[in-house]
């Protein structure tokens, strides 16, 4: 698990610019499945026939995109302006390295006269060490996506911190999880989607695509065992959590009945998941056509949107587990 999240850290997947991460994925699923195709989007969508005479449509989905920077301005001085693509939080990406998309790194800092509660992106830019613009064009470009640098570090307890995470922690569940799947009576149409951090994009165009029966997400969620968090049942180290709502969605309860009746039948550690804030694909694959019975396997993250997100690996493998004994029944 750790030299495959390696892998995805490296190749960097800002929204809108995921071909570096899908080459990644699509490289680890060559030969675990019968079809592997792109959508006009950018969506990597692996499919495993089923063997019953009717099999039902069985779509999963983990974003492979990642917040980001993208590039507006650079200054006489050299000096980098850049606005953000998807949620960033400037206190916890303050004085942070930063890579571009072409390999060229920086720093990211707040102008000297900013004030804490002034953070925002007309009060940061980045210092990629140049001293006029002649020079820093020739290293970035406007347009050009940054992210902060990725990082991976072990820590005590069996557990990993470092960015991103989010997502790419789901999408190496659901690798790992085709890689193990081999009896299944339905069709399985995995999705690596695009654009999530900016709105679920990705989501919308491959379950139309899919037209699922029936959807589950893998996601990251909030955990409420932090001191000063707010008040949430979801704990590092309790399992897989089996999302019942969250901001965008209310999962349907027969899916969240099946996973947890499932988790206990094979003795996988699982908690139920109410998240207060945020969303996932789920919505969007909830939607398609018809509807379409949903939920979503989330792993249990500390610090998400911080270049320190943390999960504890037995959680993950929880989530593994649960999948593949989920799809086998």
């Amino acid at each position: 698990m750790i030299e495959l999240l390696k892998k995805l850290f490296d190749a960097q997947s800002v929204s809108g610019g995921e071909s570096p991460v899908m080459d990644v994925i699509e490289a680890e699923l060559c030969g675990f499945c019968d079809e592997i195709k792109r959508d006009a989007l950018g969506n990597l969508i692996a499919y495993k026939r089923g063997k019953s005479q009717n099999p039902r449509r069985i779509m999963l989905a983990a974003h492979a995109d990642e917040i980001g920077f993208l590039v507006t301005y650079i200054e006489d001085k050299g000096f980098v302006r850049v606005t953000p693509i998807g949620g960033i939080h400037w206190f916890a990406s303050c004085y942070s390295p930063v890579k571009f998309e072409n390999g060229v790194m920086g720093v990211l800092v707040p102008d000297a006269d900013a004030k804490i509660n002034e953070y925002g992106a007309e009060k940061f830019y980045v210092d990629i060490g140049c001293s006029d613009r002649e020079s820093a064009e020739k290293l970035v470009k406007i347009g050009m996506r940054a992210a902060v640098a990725p990082q991976l570090i072990e820590v005590a307890g069996g557990r990993i911190a470092g960015r991103p995470l989010d997502d790419k922690i789901g999408c190496a569940v659901l690798i790992e999880a085709m890689k193990r799947l081999k009896e299944h009576s339905d069709d399985i149409y995995c999705a690596f989607t695009v654009q999530e951090e900016v709105g679920c994009r990705g989501a919308r165009t491959a379950s139309y695509a899919v037209m699922p029966d029936i959807s589950i997400a893998c996601d990251v969620t909030g955990v409420g065992d932090t001191p000063g968090s707010k008040h949430m049942a979801v704990k590092l180290g309790g399992g897989a959590a089996i999302k019942i709502k969250d901001s965008s969605v209310i999962c349907s309860p027969e899916i969240v009945a099946e996973l947890t009746k499932v988790a206990e039948e094979n003795g996988i550690k699982y908690q139920h998941e109410i998240l207060t804030g945020g969303g996932t694909d789920t919505s969007q694959m909830q939607l398609a056509g018809e509807g379409s019975v949903a939920g979503c396997i989330s792993v249990p993250s500390r610090y998400i949107h911080t270049a320190v997100e943390m999960c504890d690996l037995a959680d993950v493998e929880a989530c593994v587990q649960l999948f593949v004994s989920y799809l086998s029944r």
